[in-house]
């Protein structure tokens, strides 16, 4: 067996209502004085309030920063860290989707440390130290709560990762019931978003990829895939959101250790130039993807295909990566998301400029199983369009 390493957060609690324990737990790992990094949506909908009255039963004071946008660029990063500083925060509390979690990671790493944003850019340049961090989902998705990764757009269209395990955080905080309130659409493209972490993890070409990573995976599919369809149909279904949520996280531990892949470089450049949610990015090149590197994994899709869908079982190995790619190509219908990039607005001619910003995904490109050229990319993009 090859040397490896698996991290992942220290601690994480998961079930229904356990956002009342946040007060407790920020007590004892982030102190008195938190600053809770968040956005205007989580403000709307009064989730706001579920930690911050905990937080106050428990004597701890917050300072809340909600200004966390999607695709969150530099200037908002460095705002929040400001705040954070100003309020003198012992810790921080990151409570929303992968976009406010990631802000939140690196408000714990710039505002309790004496590095530059500029500076740690990149796979293990951010060494630390941090303040006290806990994260608190409330879309099943990124895995953001379990992932040394946080993704910041730089300048007007490009994304970057600051990777380390050093944002790690202390606590991971799921709660089920913190999901109930997601409209279908953003449970379905988020729910897509975390099938793609643990395929990408299963298949990667990572040298770090390991048997931990691939036995997260595939548990992550099984409990994704028995319950996306119920989660959209029905937002209250208890049993499909925690399965989502526990899914998500999963898959976030497994892509965290083994790294995604070509799915996620060409993602990249259609929610960084044209604003598309990341979980639908995903979804619009997902199948596509698969078809491209079943030269290279098709035993490795044939593997996990009914983990995911189990009527796969019975196709032929041989038939299997192909009809897993069919029936991934499916989901986003089924799912009543748009499954072509002309139906996200994004005109044909602008294909060859996708194609040259996602070859700057080298950080990602690298992982995939089969390589992937600039001209392989441009054809995935027609196909997908």
């Amino acid at each position: 067996m090859s040397p490896f390493t698996f991290n992942t957060a220290k601690s994480i609690v998961f079930g229904d209502g356990v956002i009342a324990r946040l007060g407790d737990i920020a007590a004892r790992e982030a102190g008195r004085r938190v600053a809770l990094v968040t956005d205007a949506g989580i403000m709307r909908s009064g989730l706001i309030e579920r930690a911050l009255a905990p937080l106050r039963a428990a004597g701890v004071e917050a300072s809340v920063f909600d200004a966390v946008v999607a695709d969150p660029p530099e200037d908002v990063v460095l705002a929040a860290v400001e705040a954070a500083r100003d309020f003198g925060a012992t810790g921080v509390i990151g409570l929303g989707g992968g976009s406010s979690m990631d802000v939140a990671k690196l408000v714990a790493l710039l505002a309790g440390g004496g590095e530059s944003l500029a500076d740690i850019y990149g796979v293990g340049l951010a060494r630390g130290p941090r303040l006290p961090l806990i994260l608190v989902p409330t879309t099943s998705g990124t895995g953001s709560e379990v992932t040394p990764i946080s993704i910041v757009t730089t300048g007007e269209n490009e994304k970057k990762g600051v990777v380390s395990p050093a944002i790690l955080p202390d606590v991971a905080l799921l709660d089920p019931e913190l999901t109930f309130g997601l409209p279908p659409h953003v449970t379905a493209a988020t729910g897509i978003d975390a099938m793609v972490h643990a395929i990408e993890a299963y298949a990667s070409a990572s040298p770090n990829n390991n048997p931990l990573s691939r036995m997260l995976a595939r548990q992550a599919l099984q409990l994704l895939g028995r319950s996306l369809l119920a989660a959209v149909q029905d937002g209250a279904d208890a049993a499909a959101r925690g399965n989502m949520l526990l899914g998500a996280m999963l898959a976030g531990q497994a892509f965290a250790n083994s790294p995604v892949a070509a799915v996620h470089a060409l993602a990249y450049p259609i929610g960084g130039r044209y604003h598309v949610p990341h979980g639908l990015s995903n979804a619009l090149v997902l199948p596509h993807v698969i078809r491209f590197n079943a030269p290279a994994a098709a035993p490795l899709y044939a593997e996990i295909a009914a983990d995911l869908f189990p009527e796969l079982a019975e196709v032929p190995e041989a038939a299997r990566a192909d009809a897993f790619a069919e029936a991934l190509g499916g989901l986003a219908p089924a799912c009543r998301l748009e499954s072509r990039l002309r139906d996200v607005g994004i005109p044909q001619e602008a294909l060859p400029t996708l194609a040259a910003d996602a070859m700057r995904q080298t950080r990602l490109l690298v992982n995939n199983p089969r390589p992937l050229t600039e001209a392989d990319a441009l054809s995935i993009y027609r196909q997908a369009w």
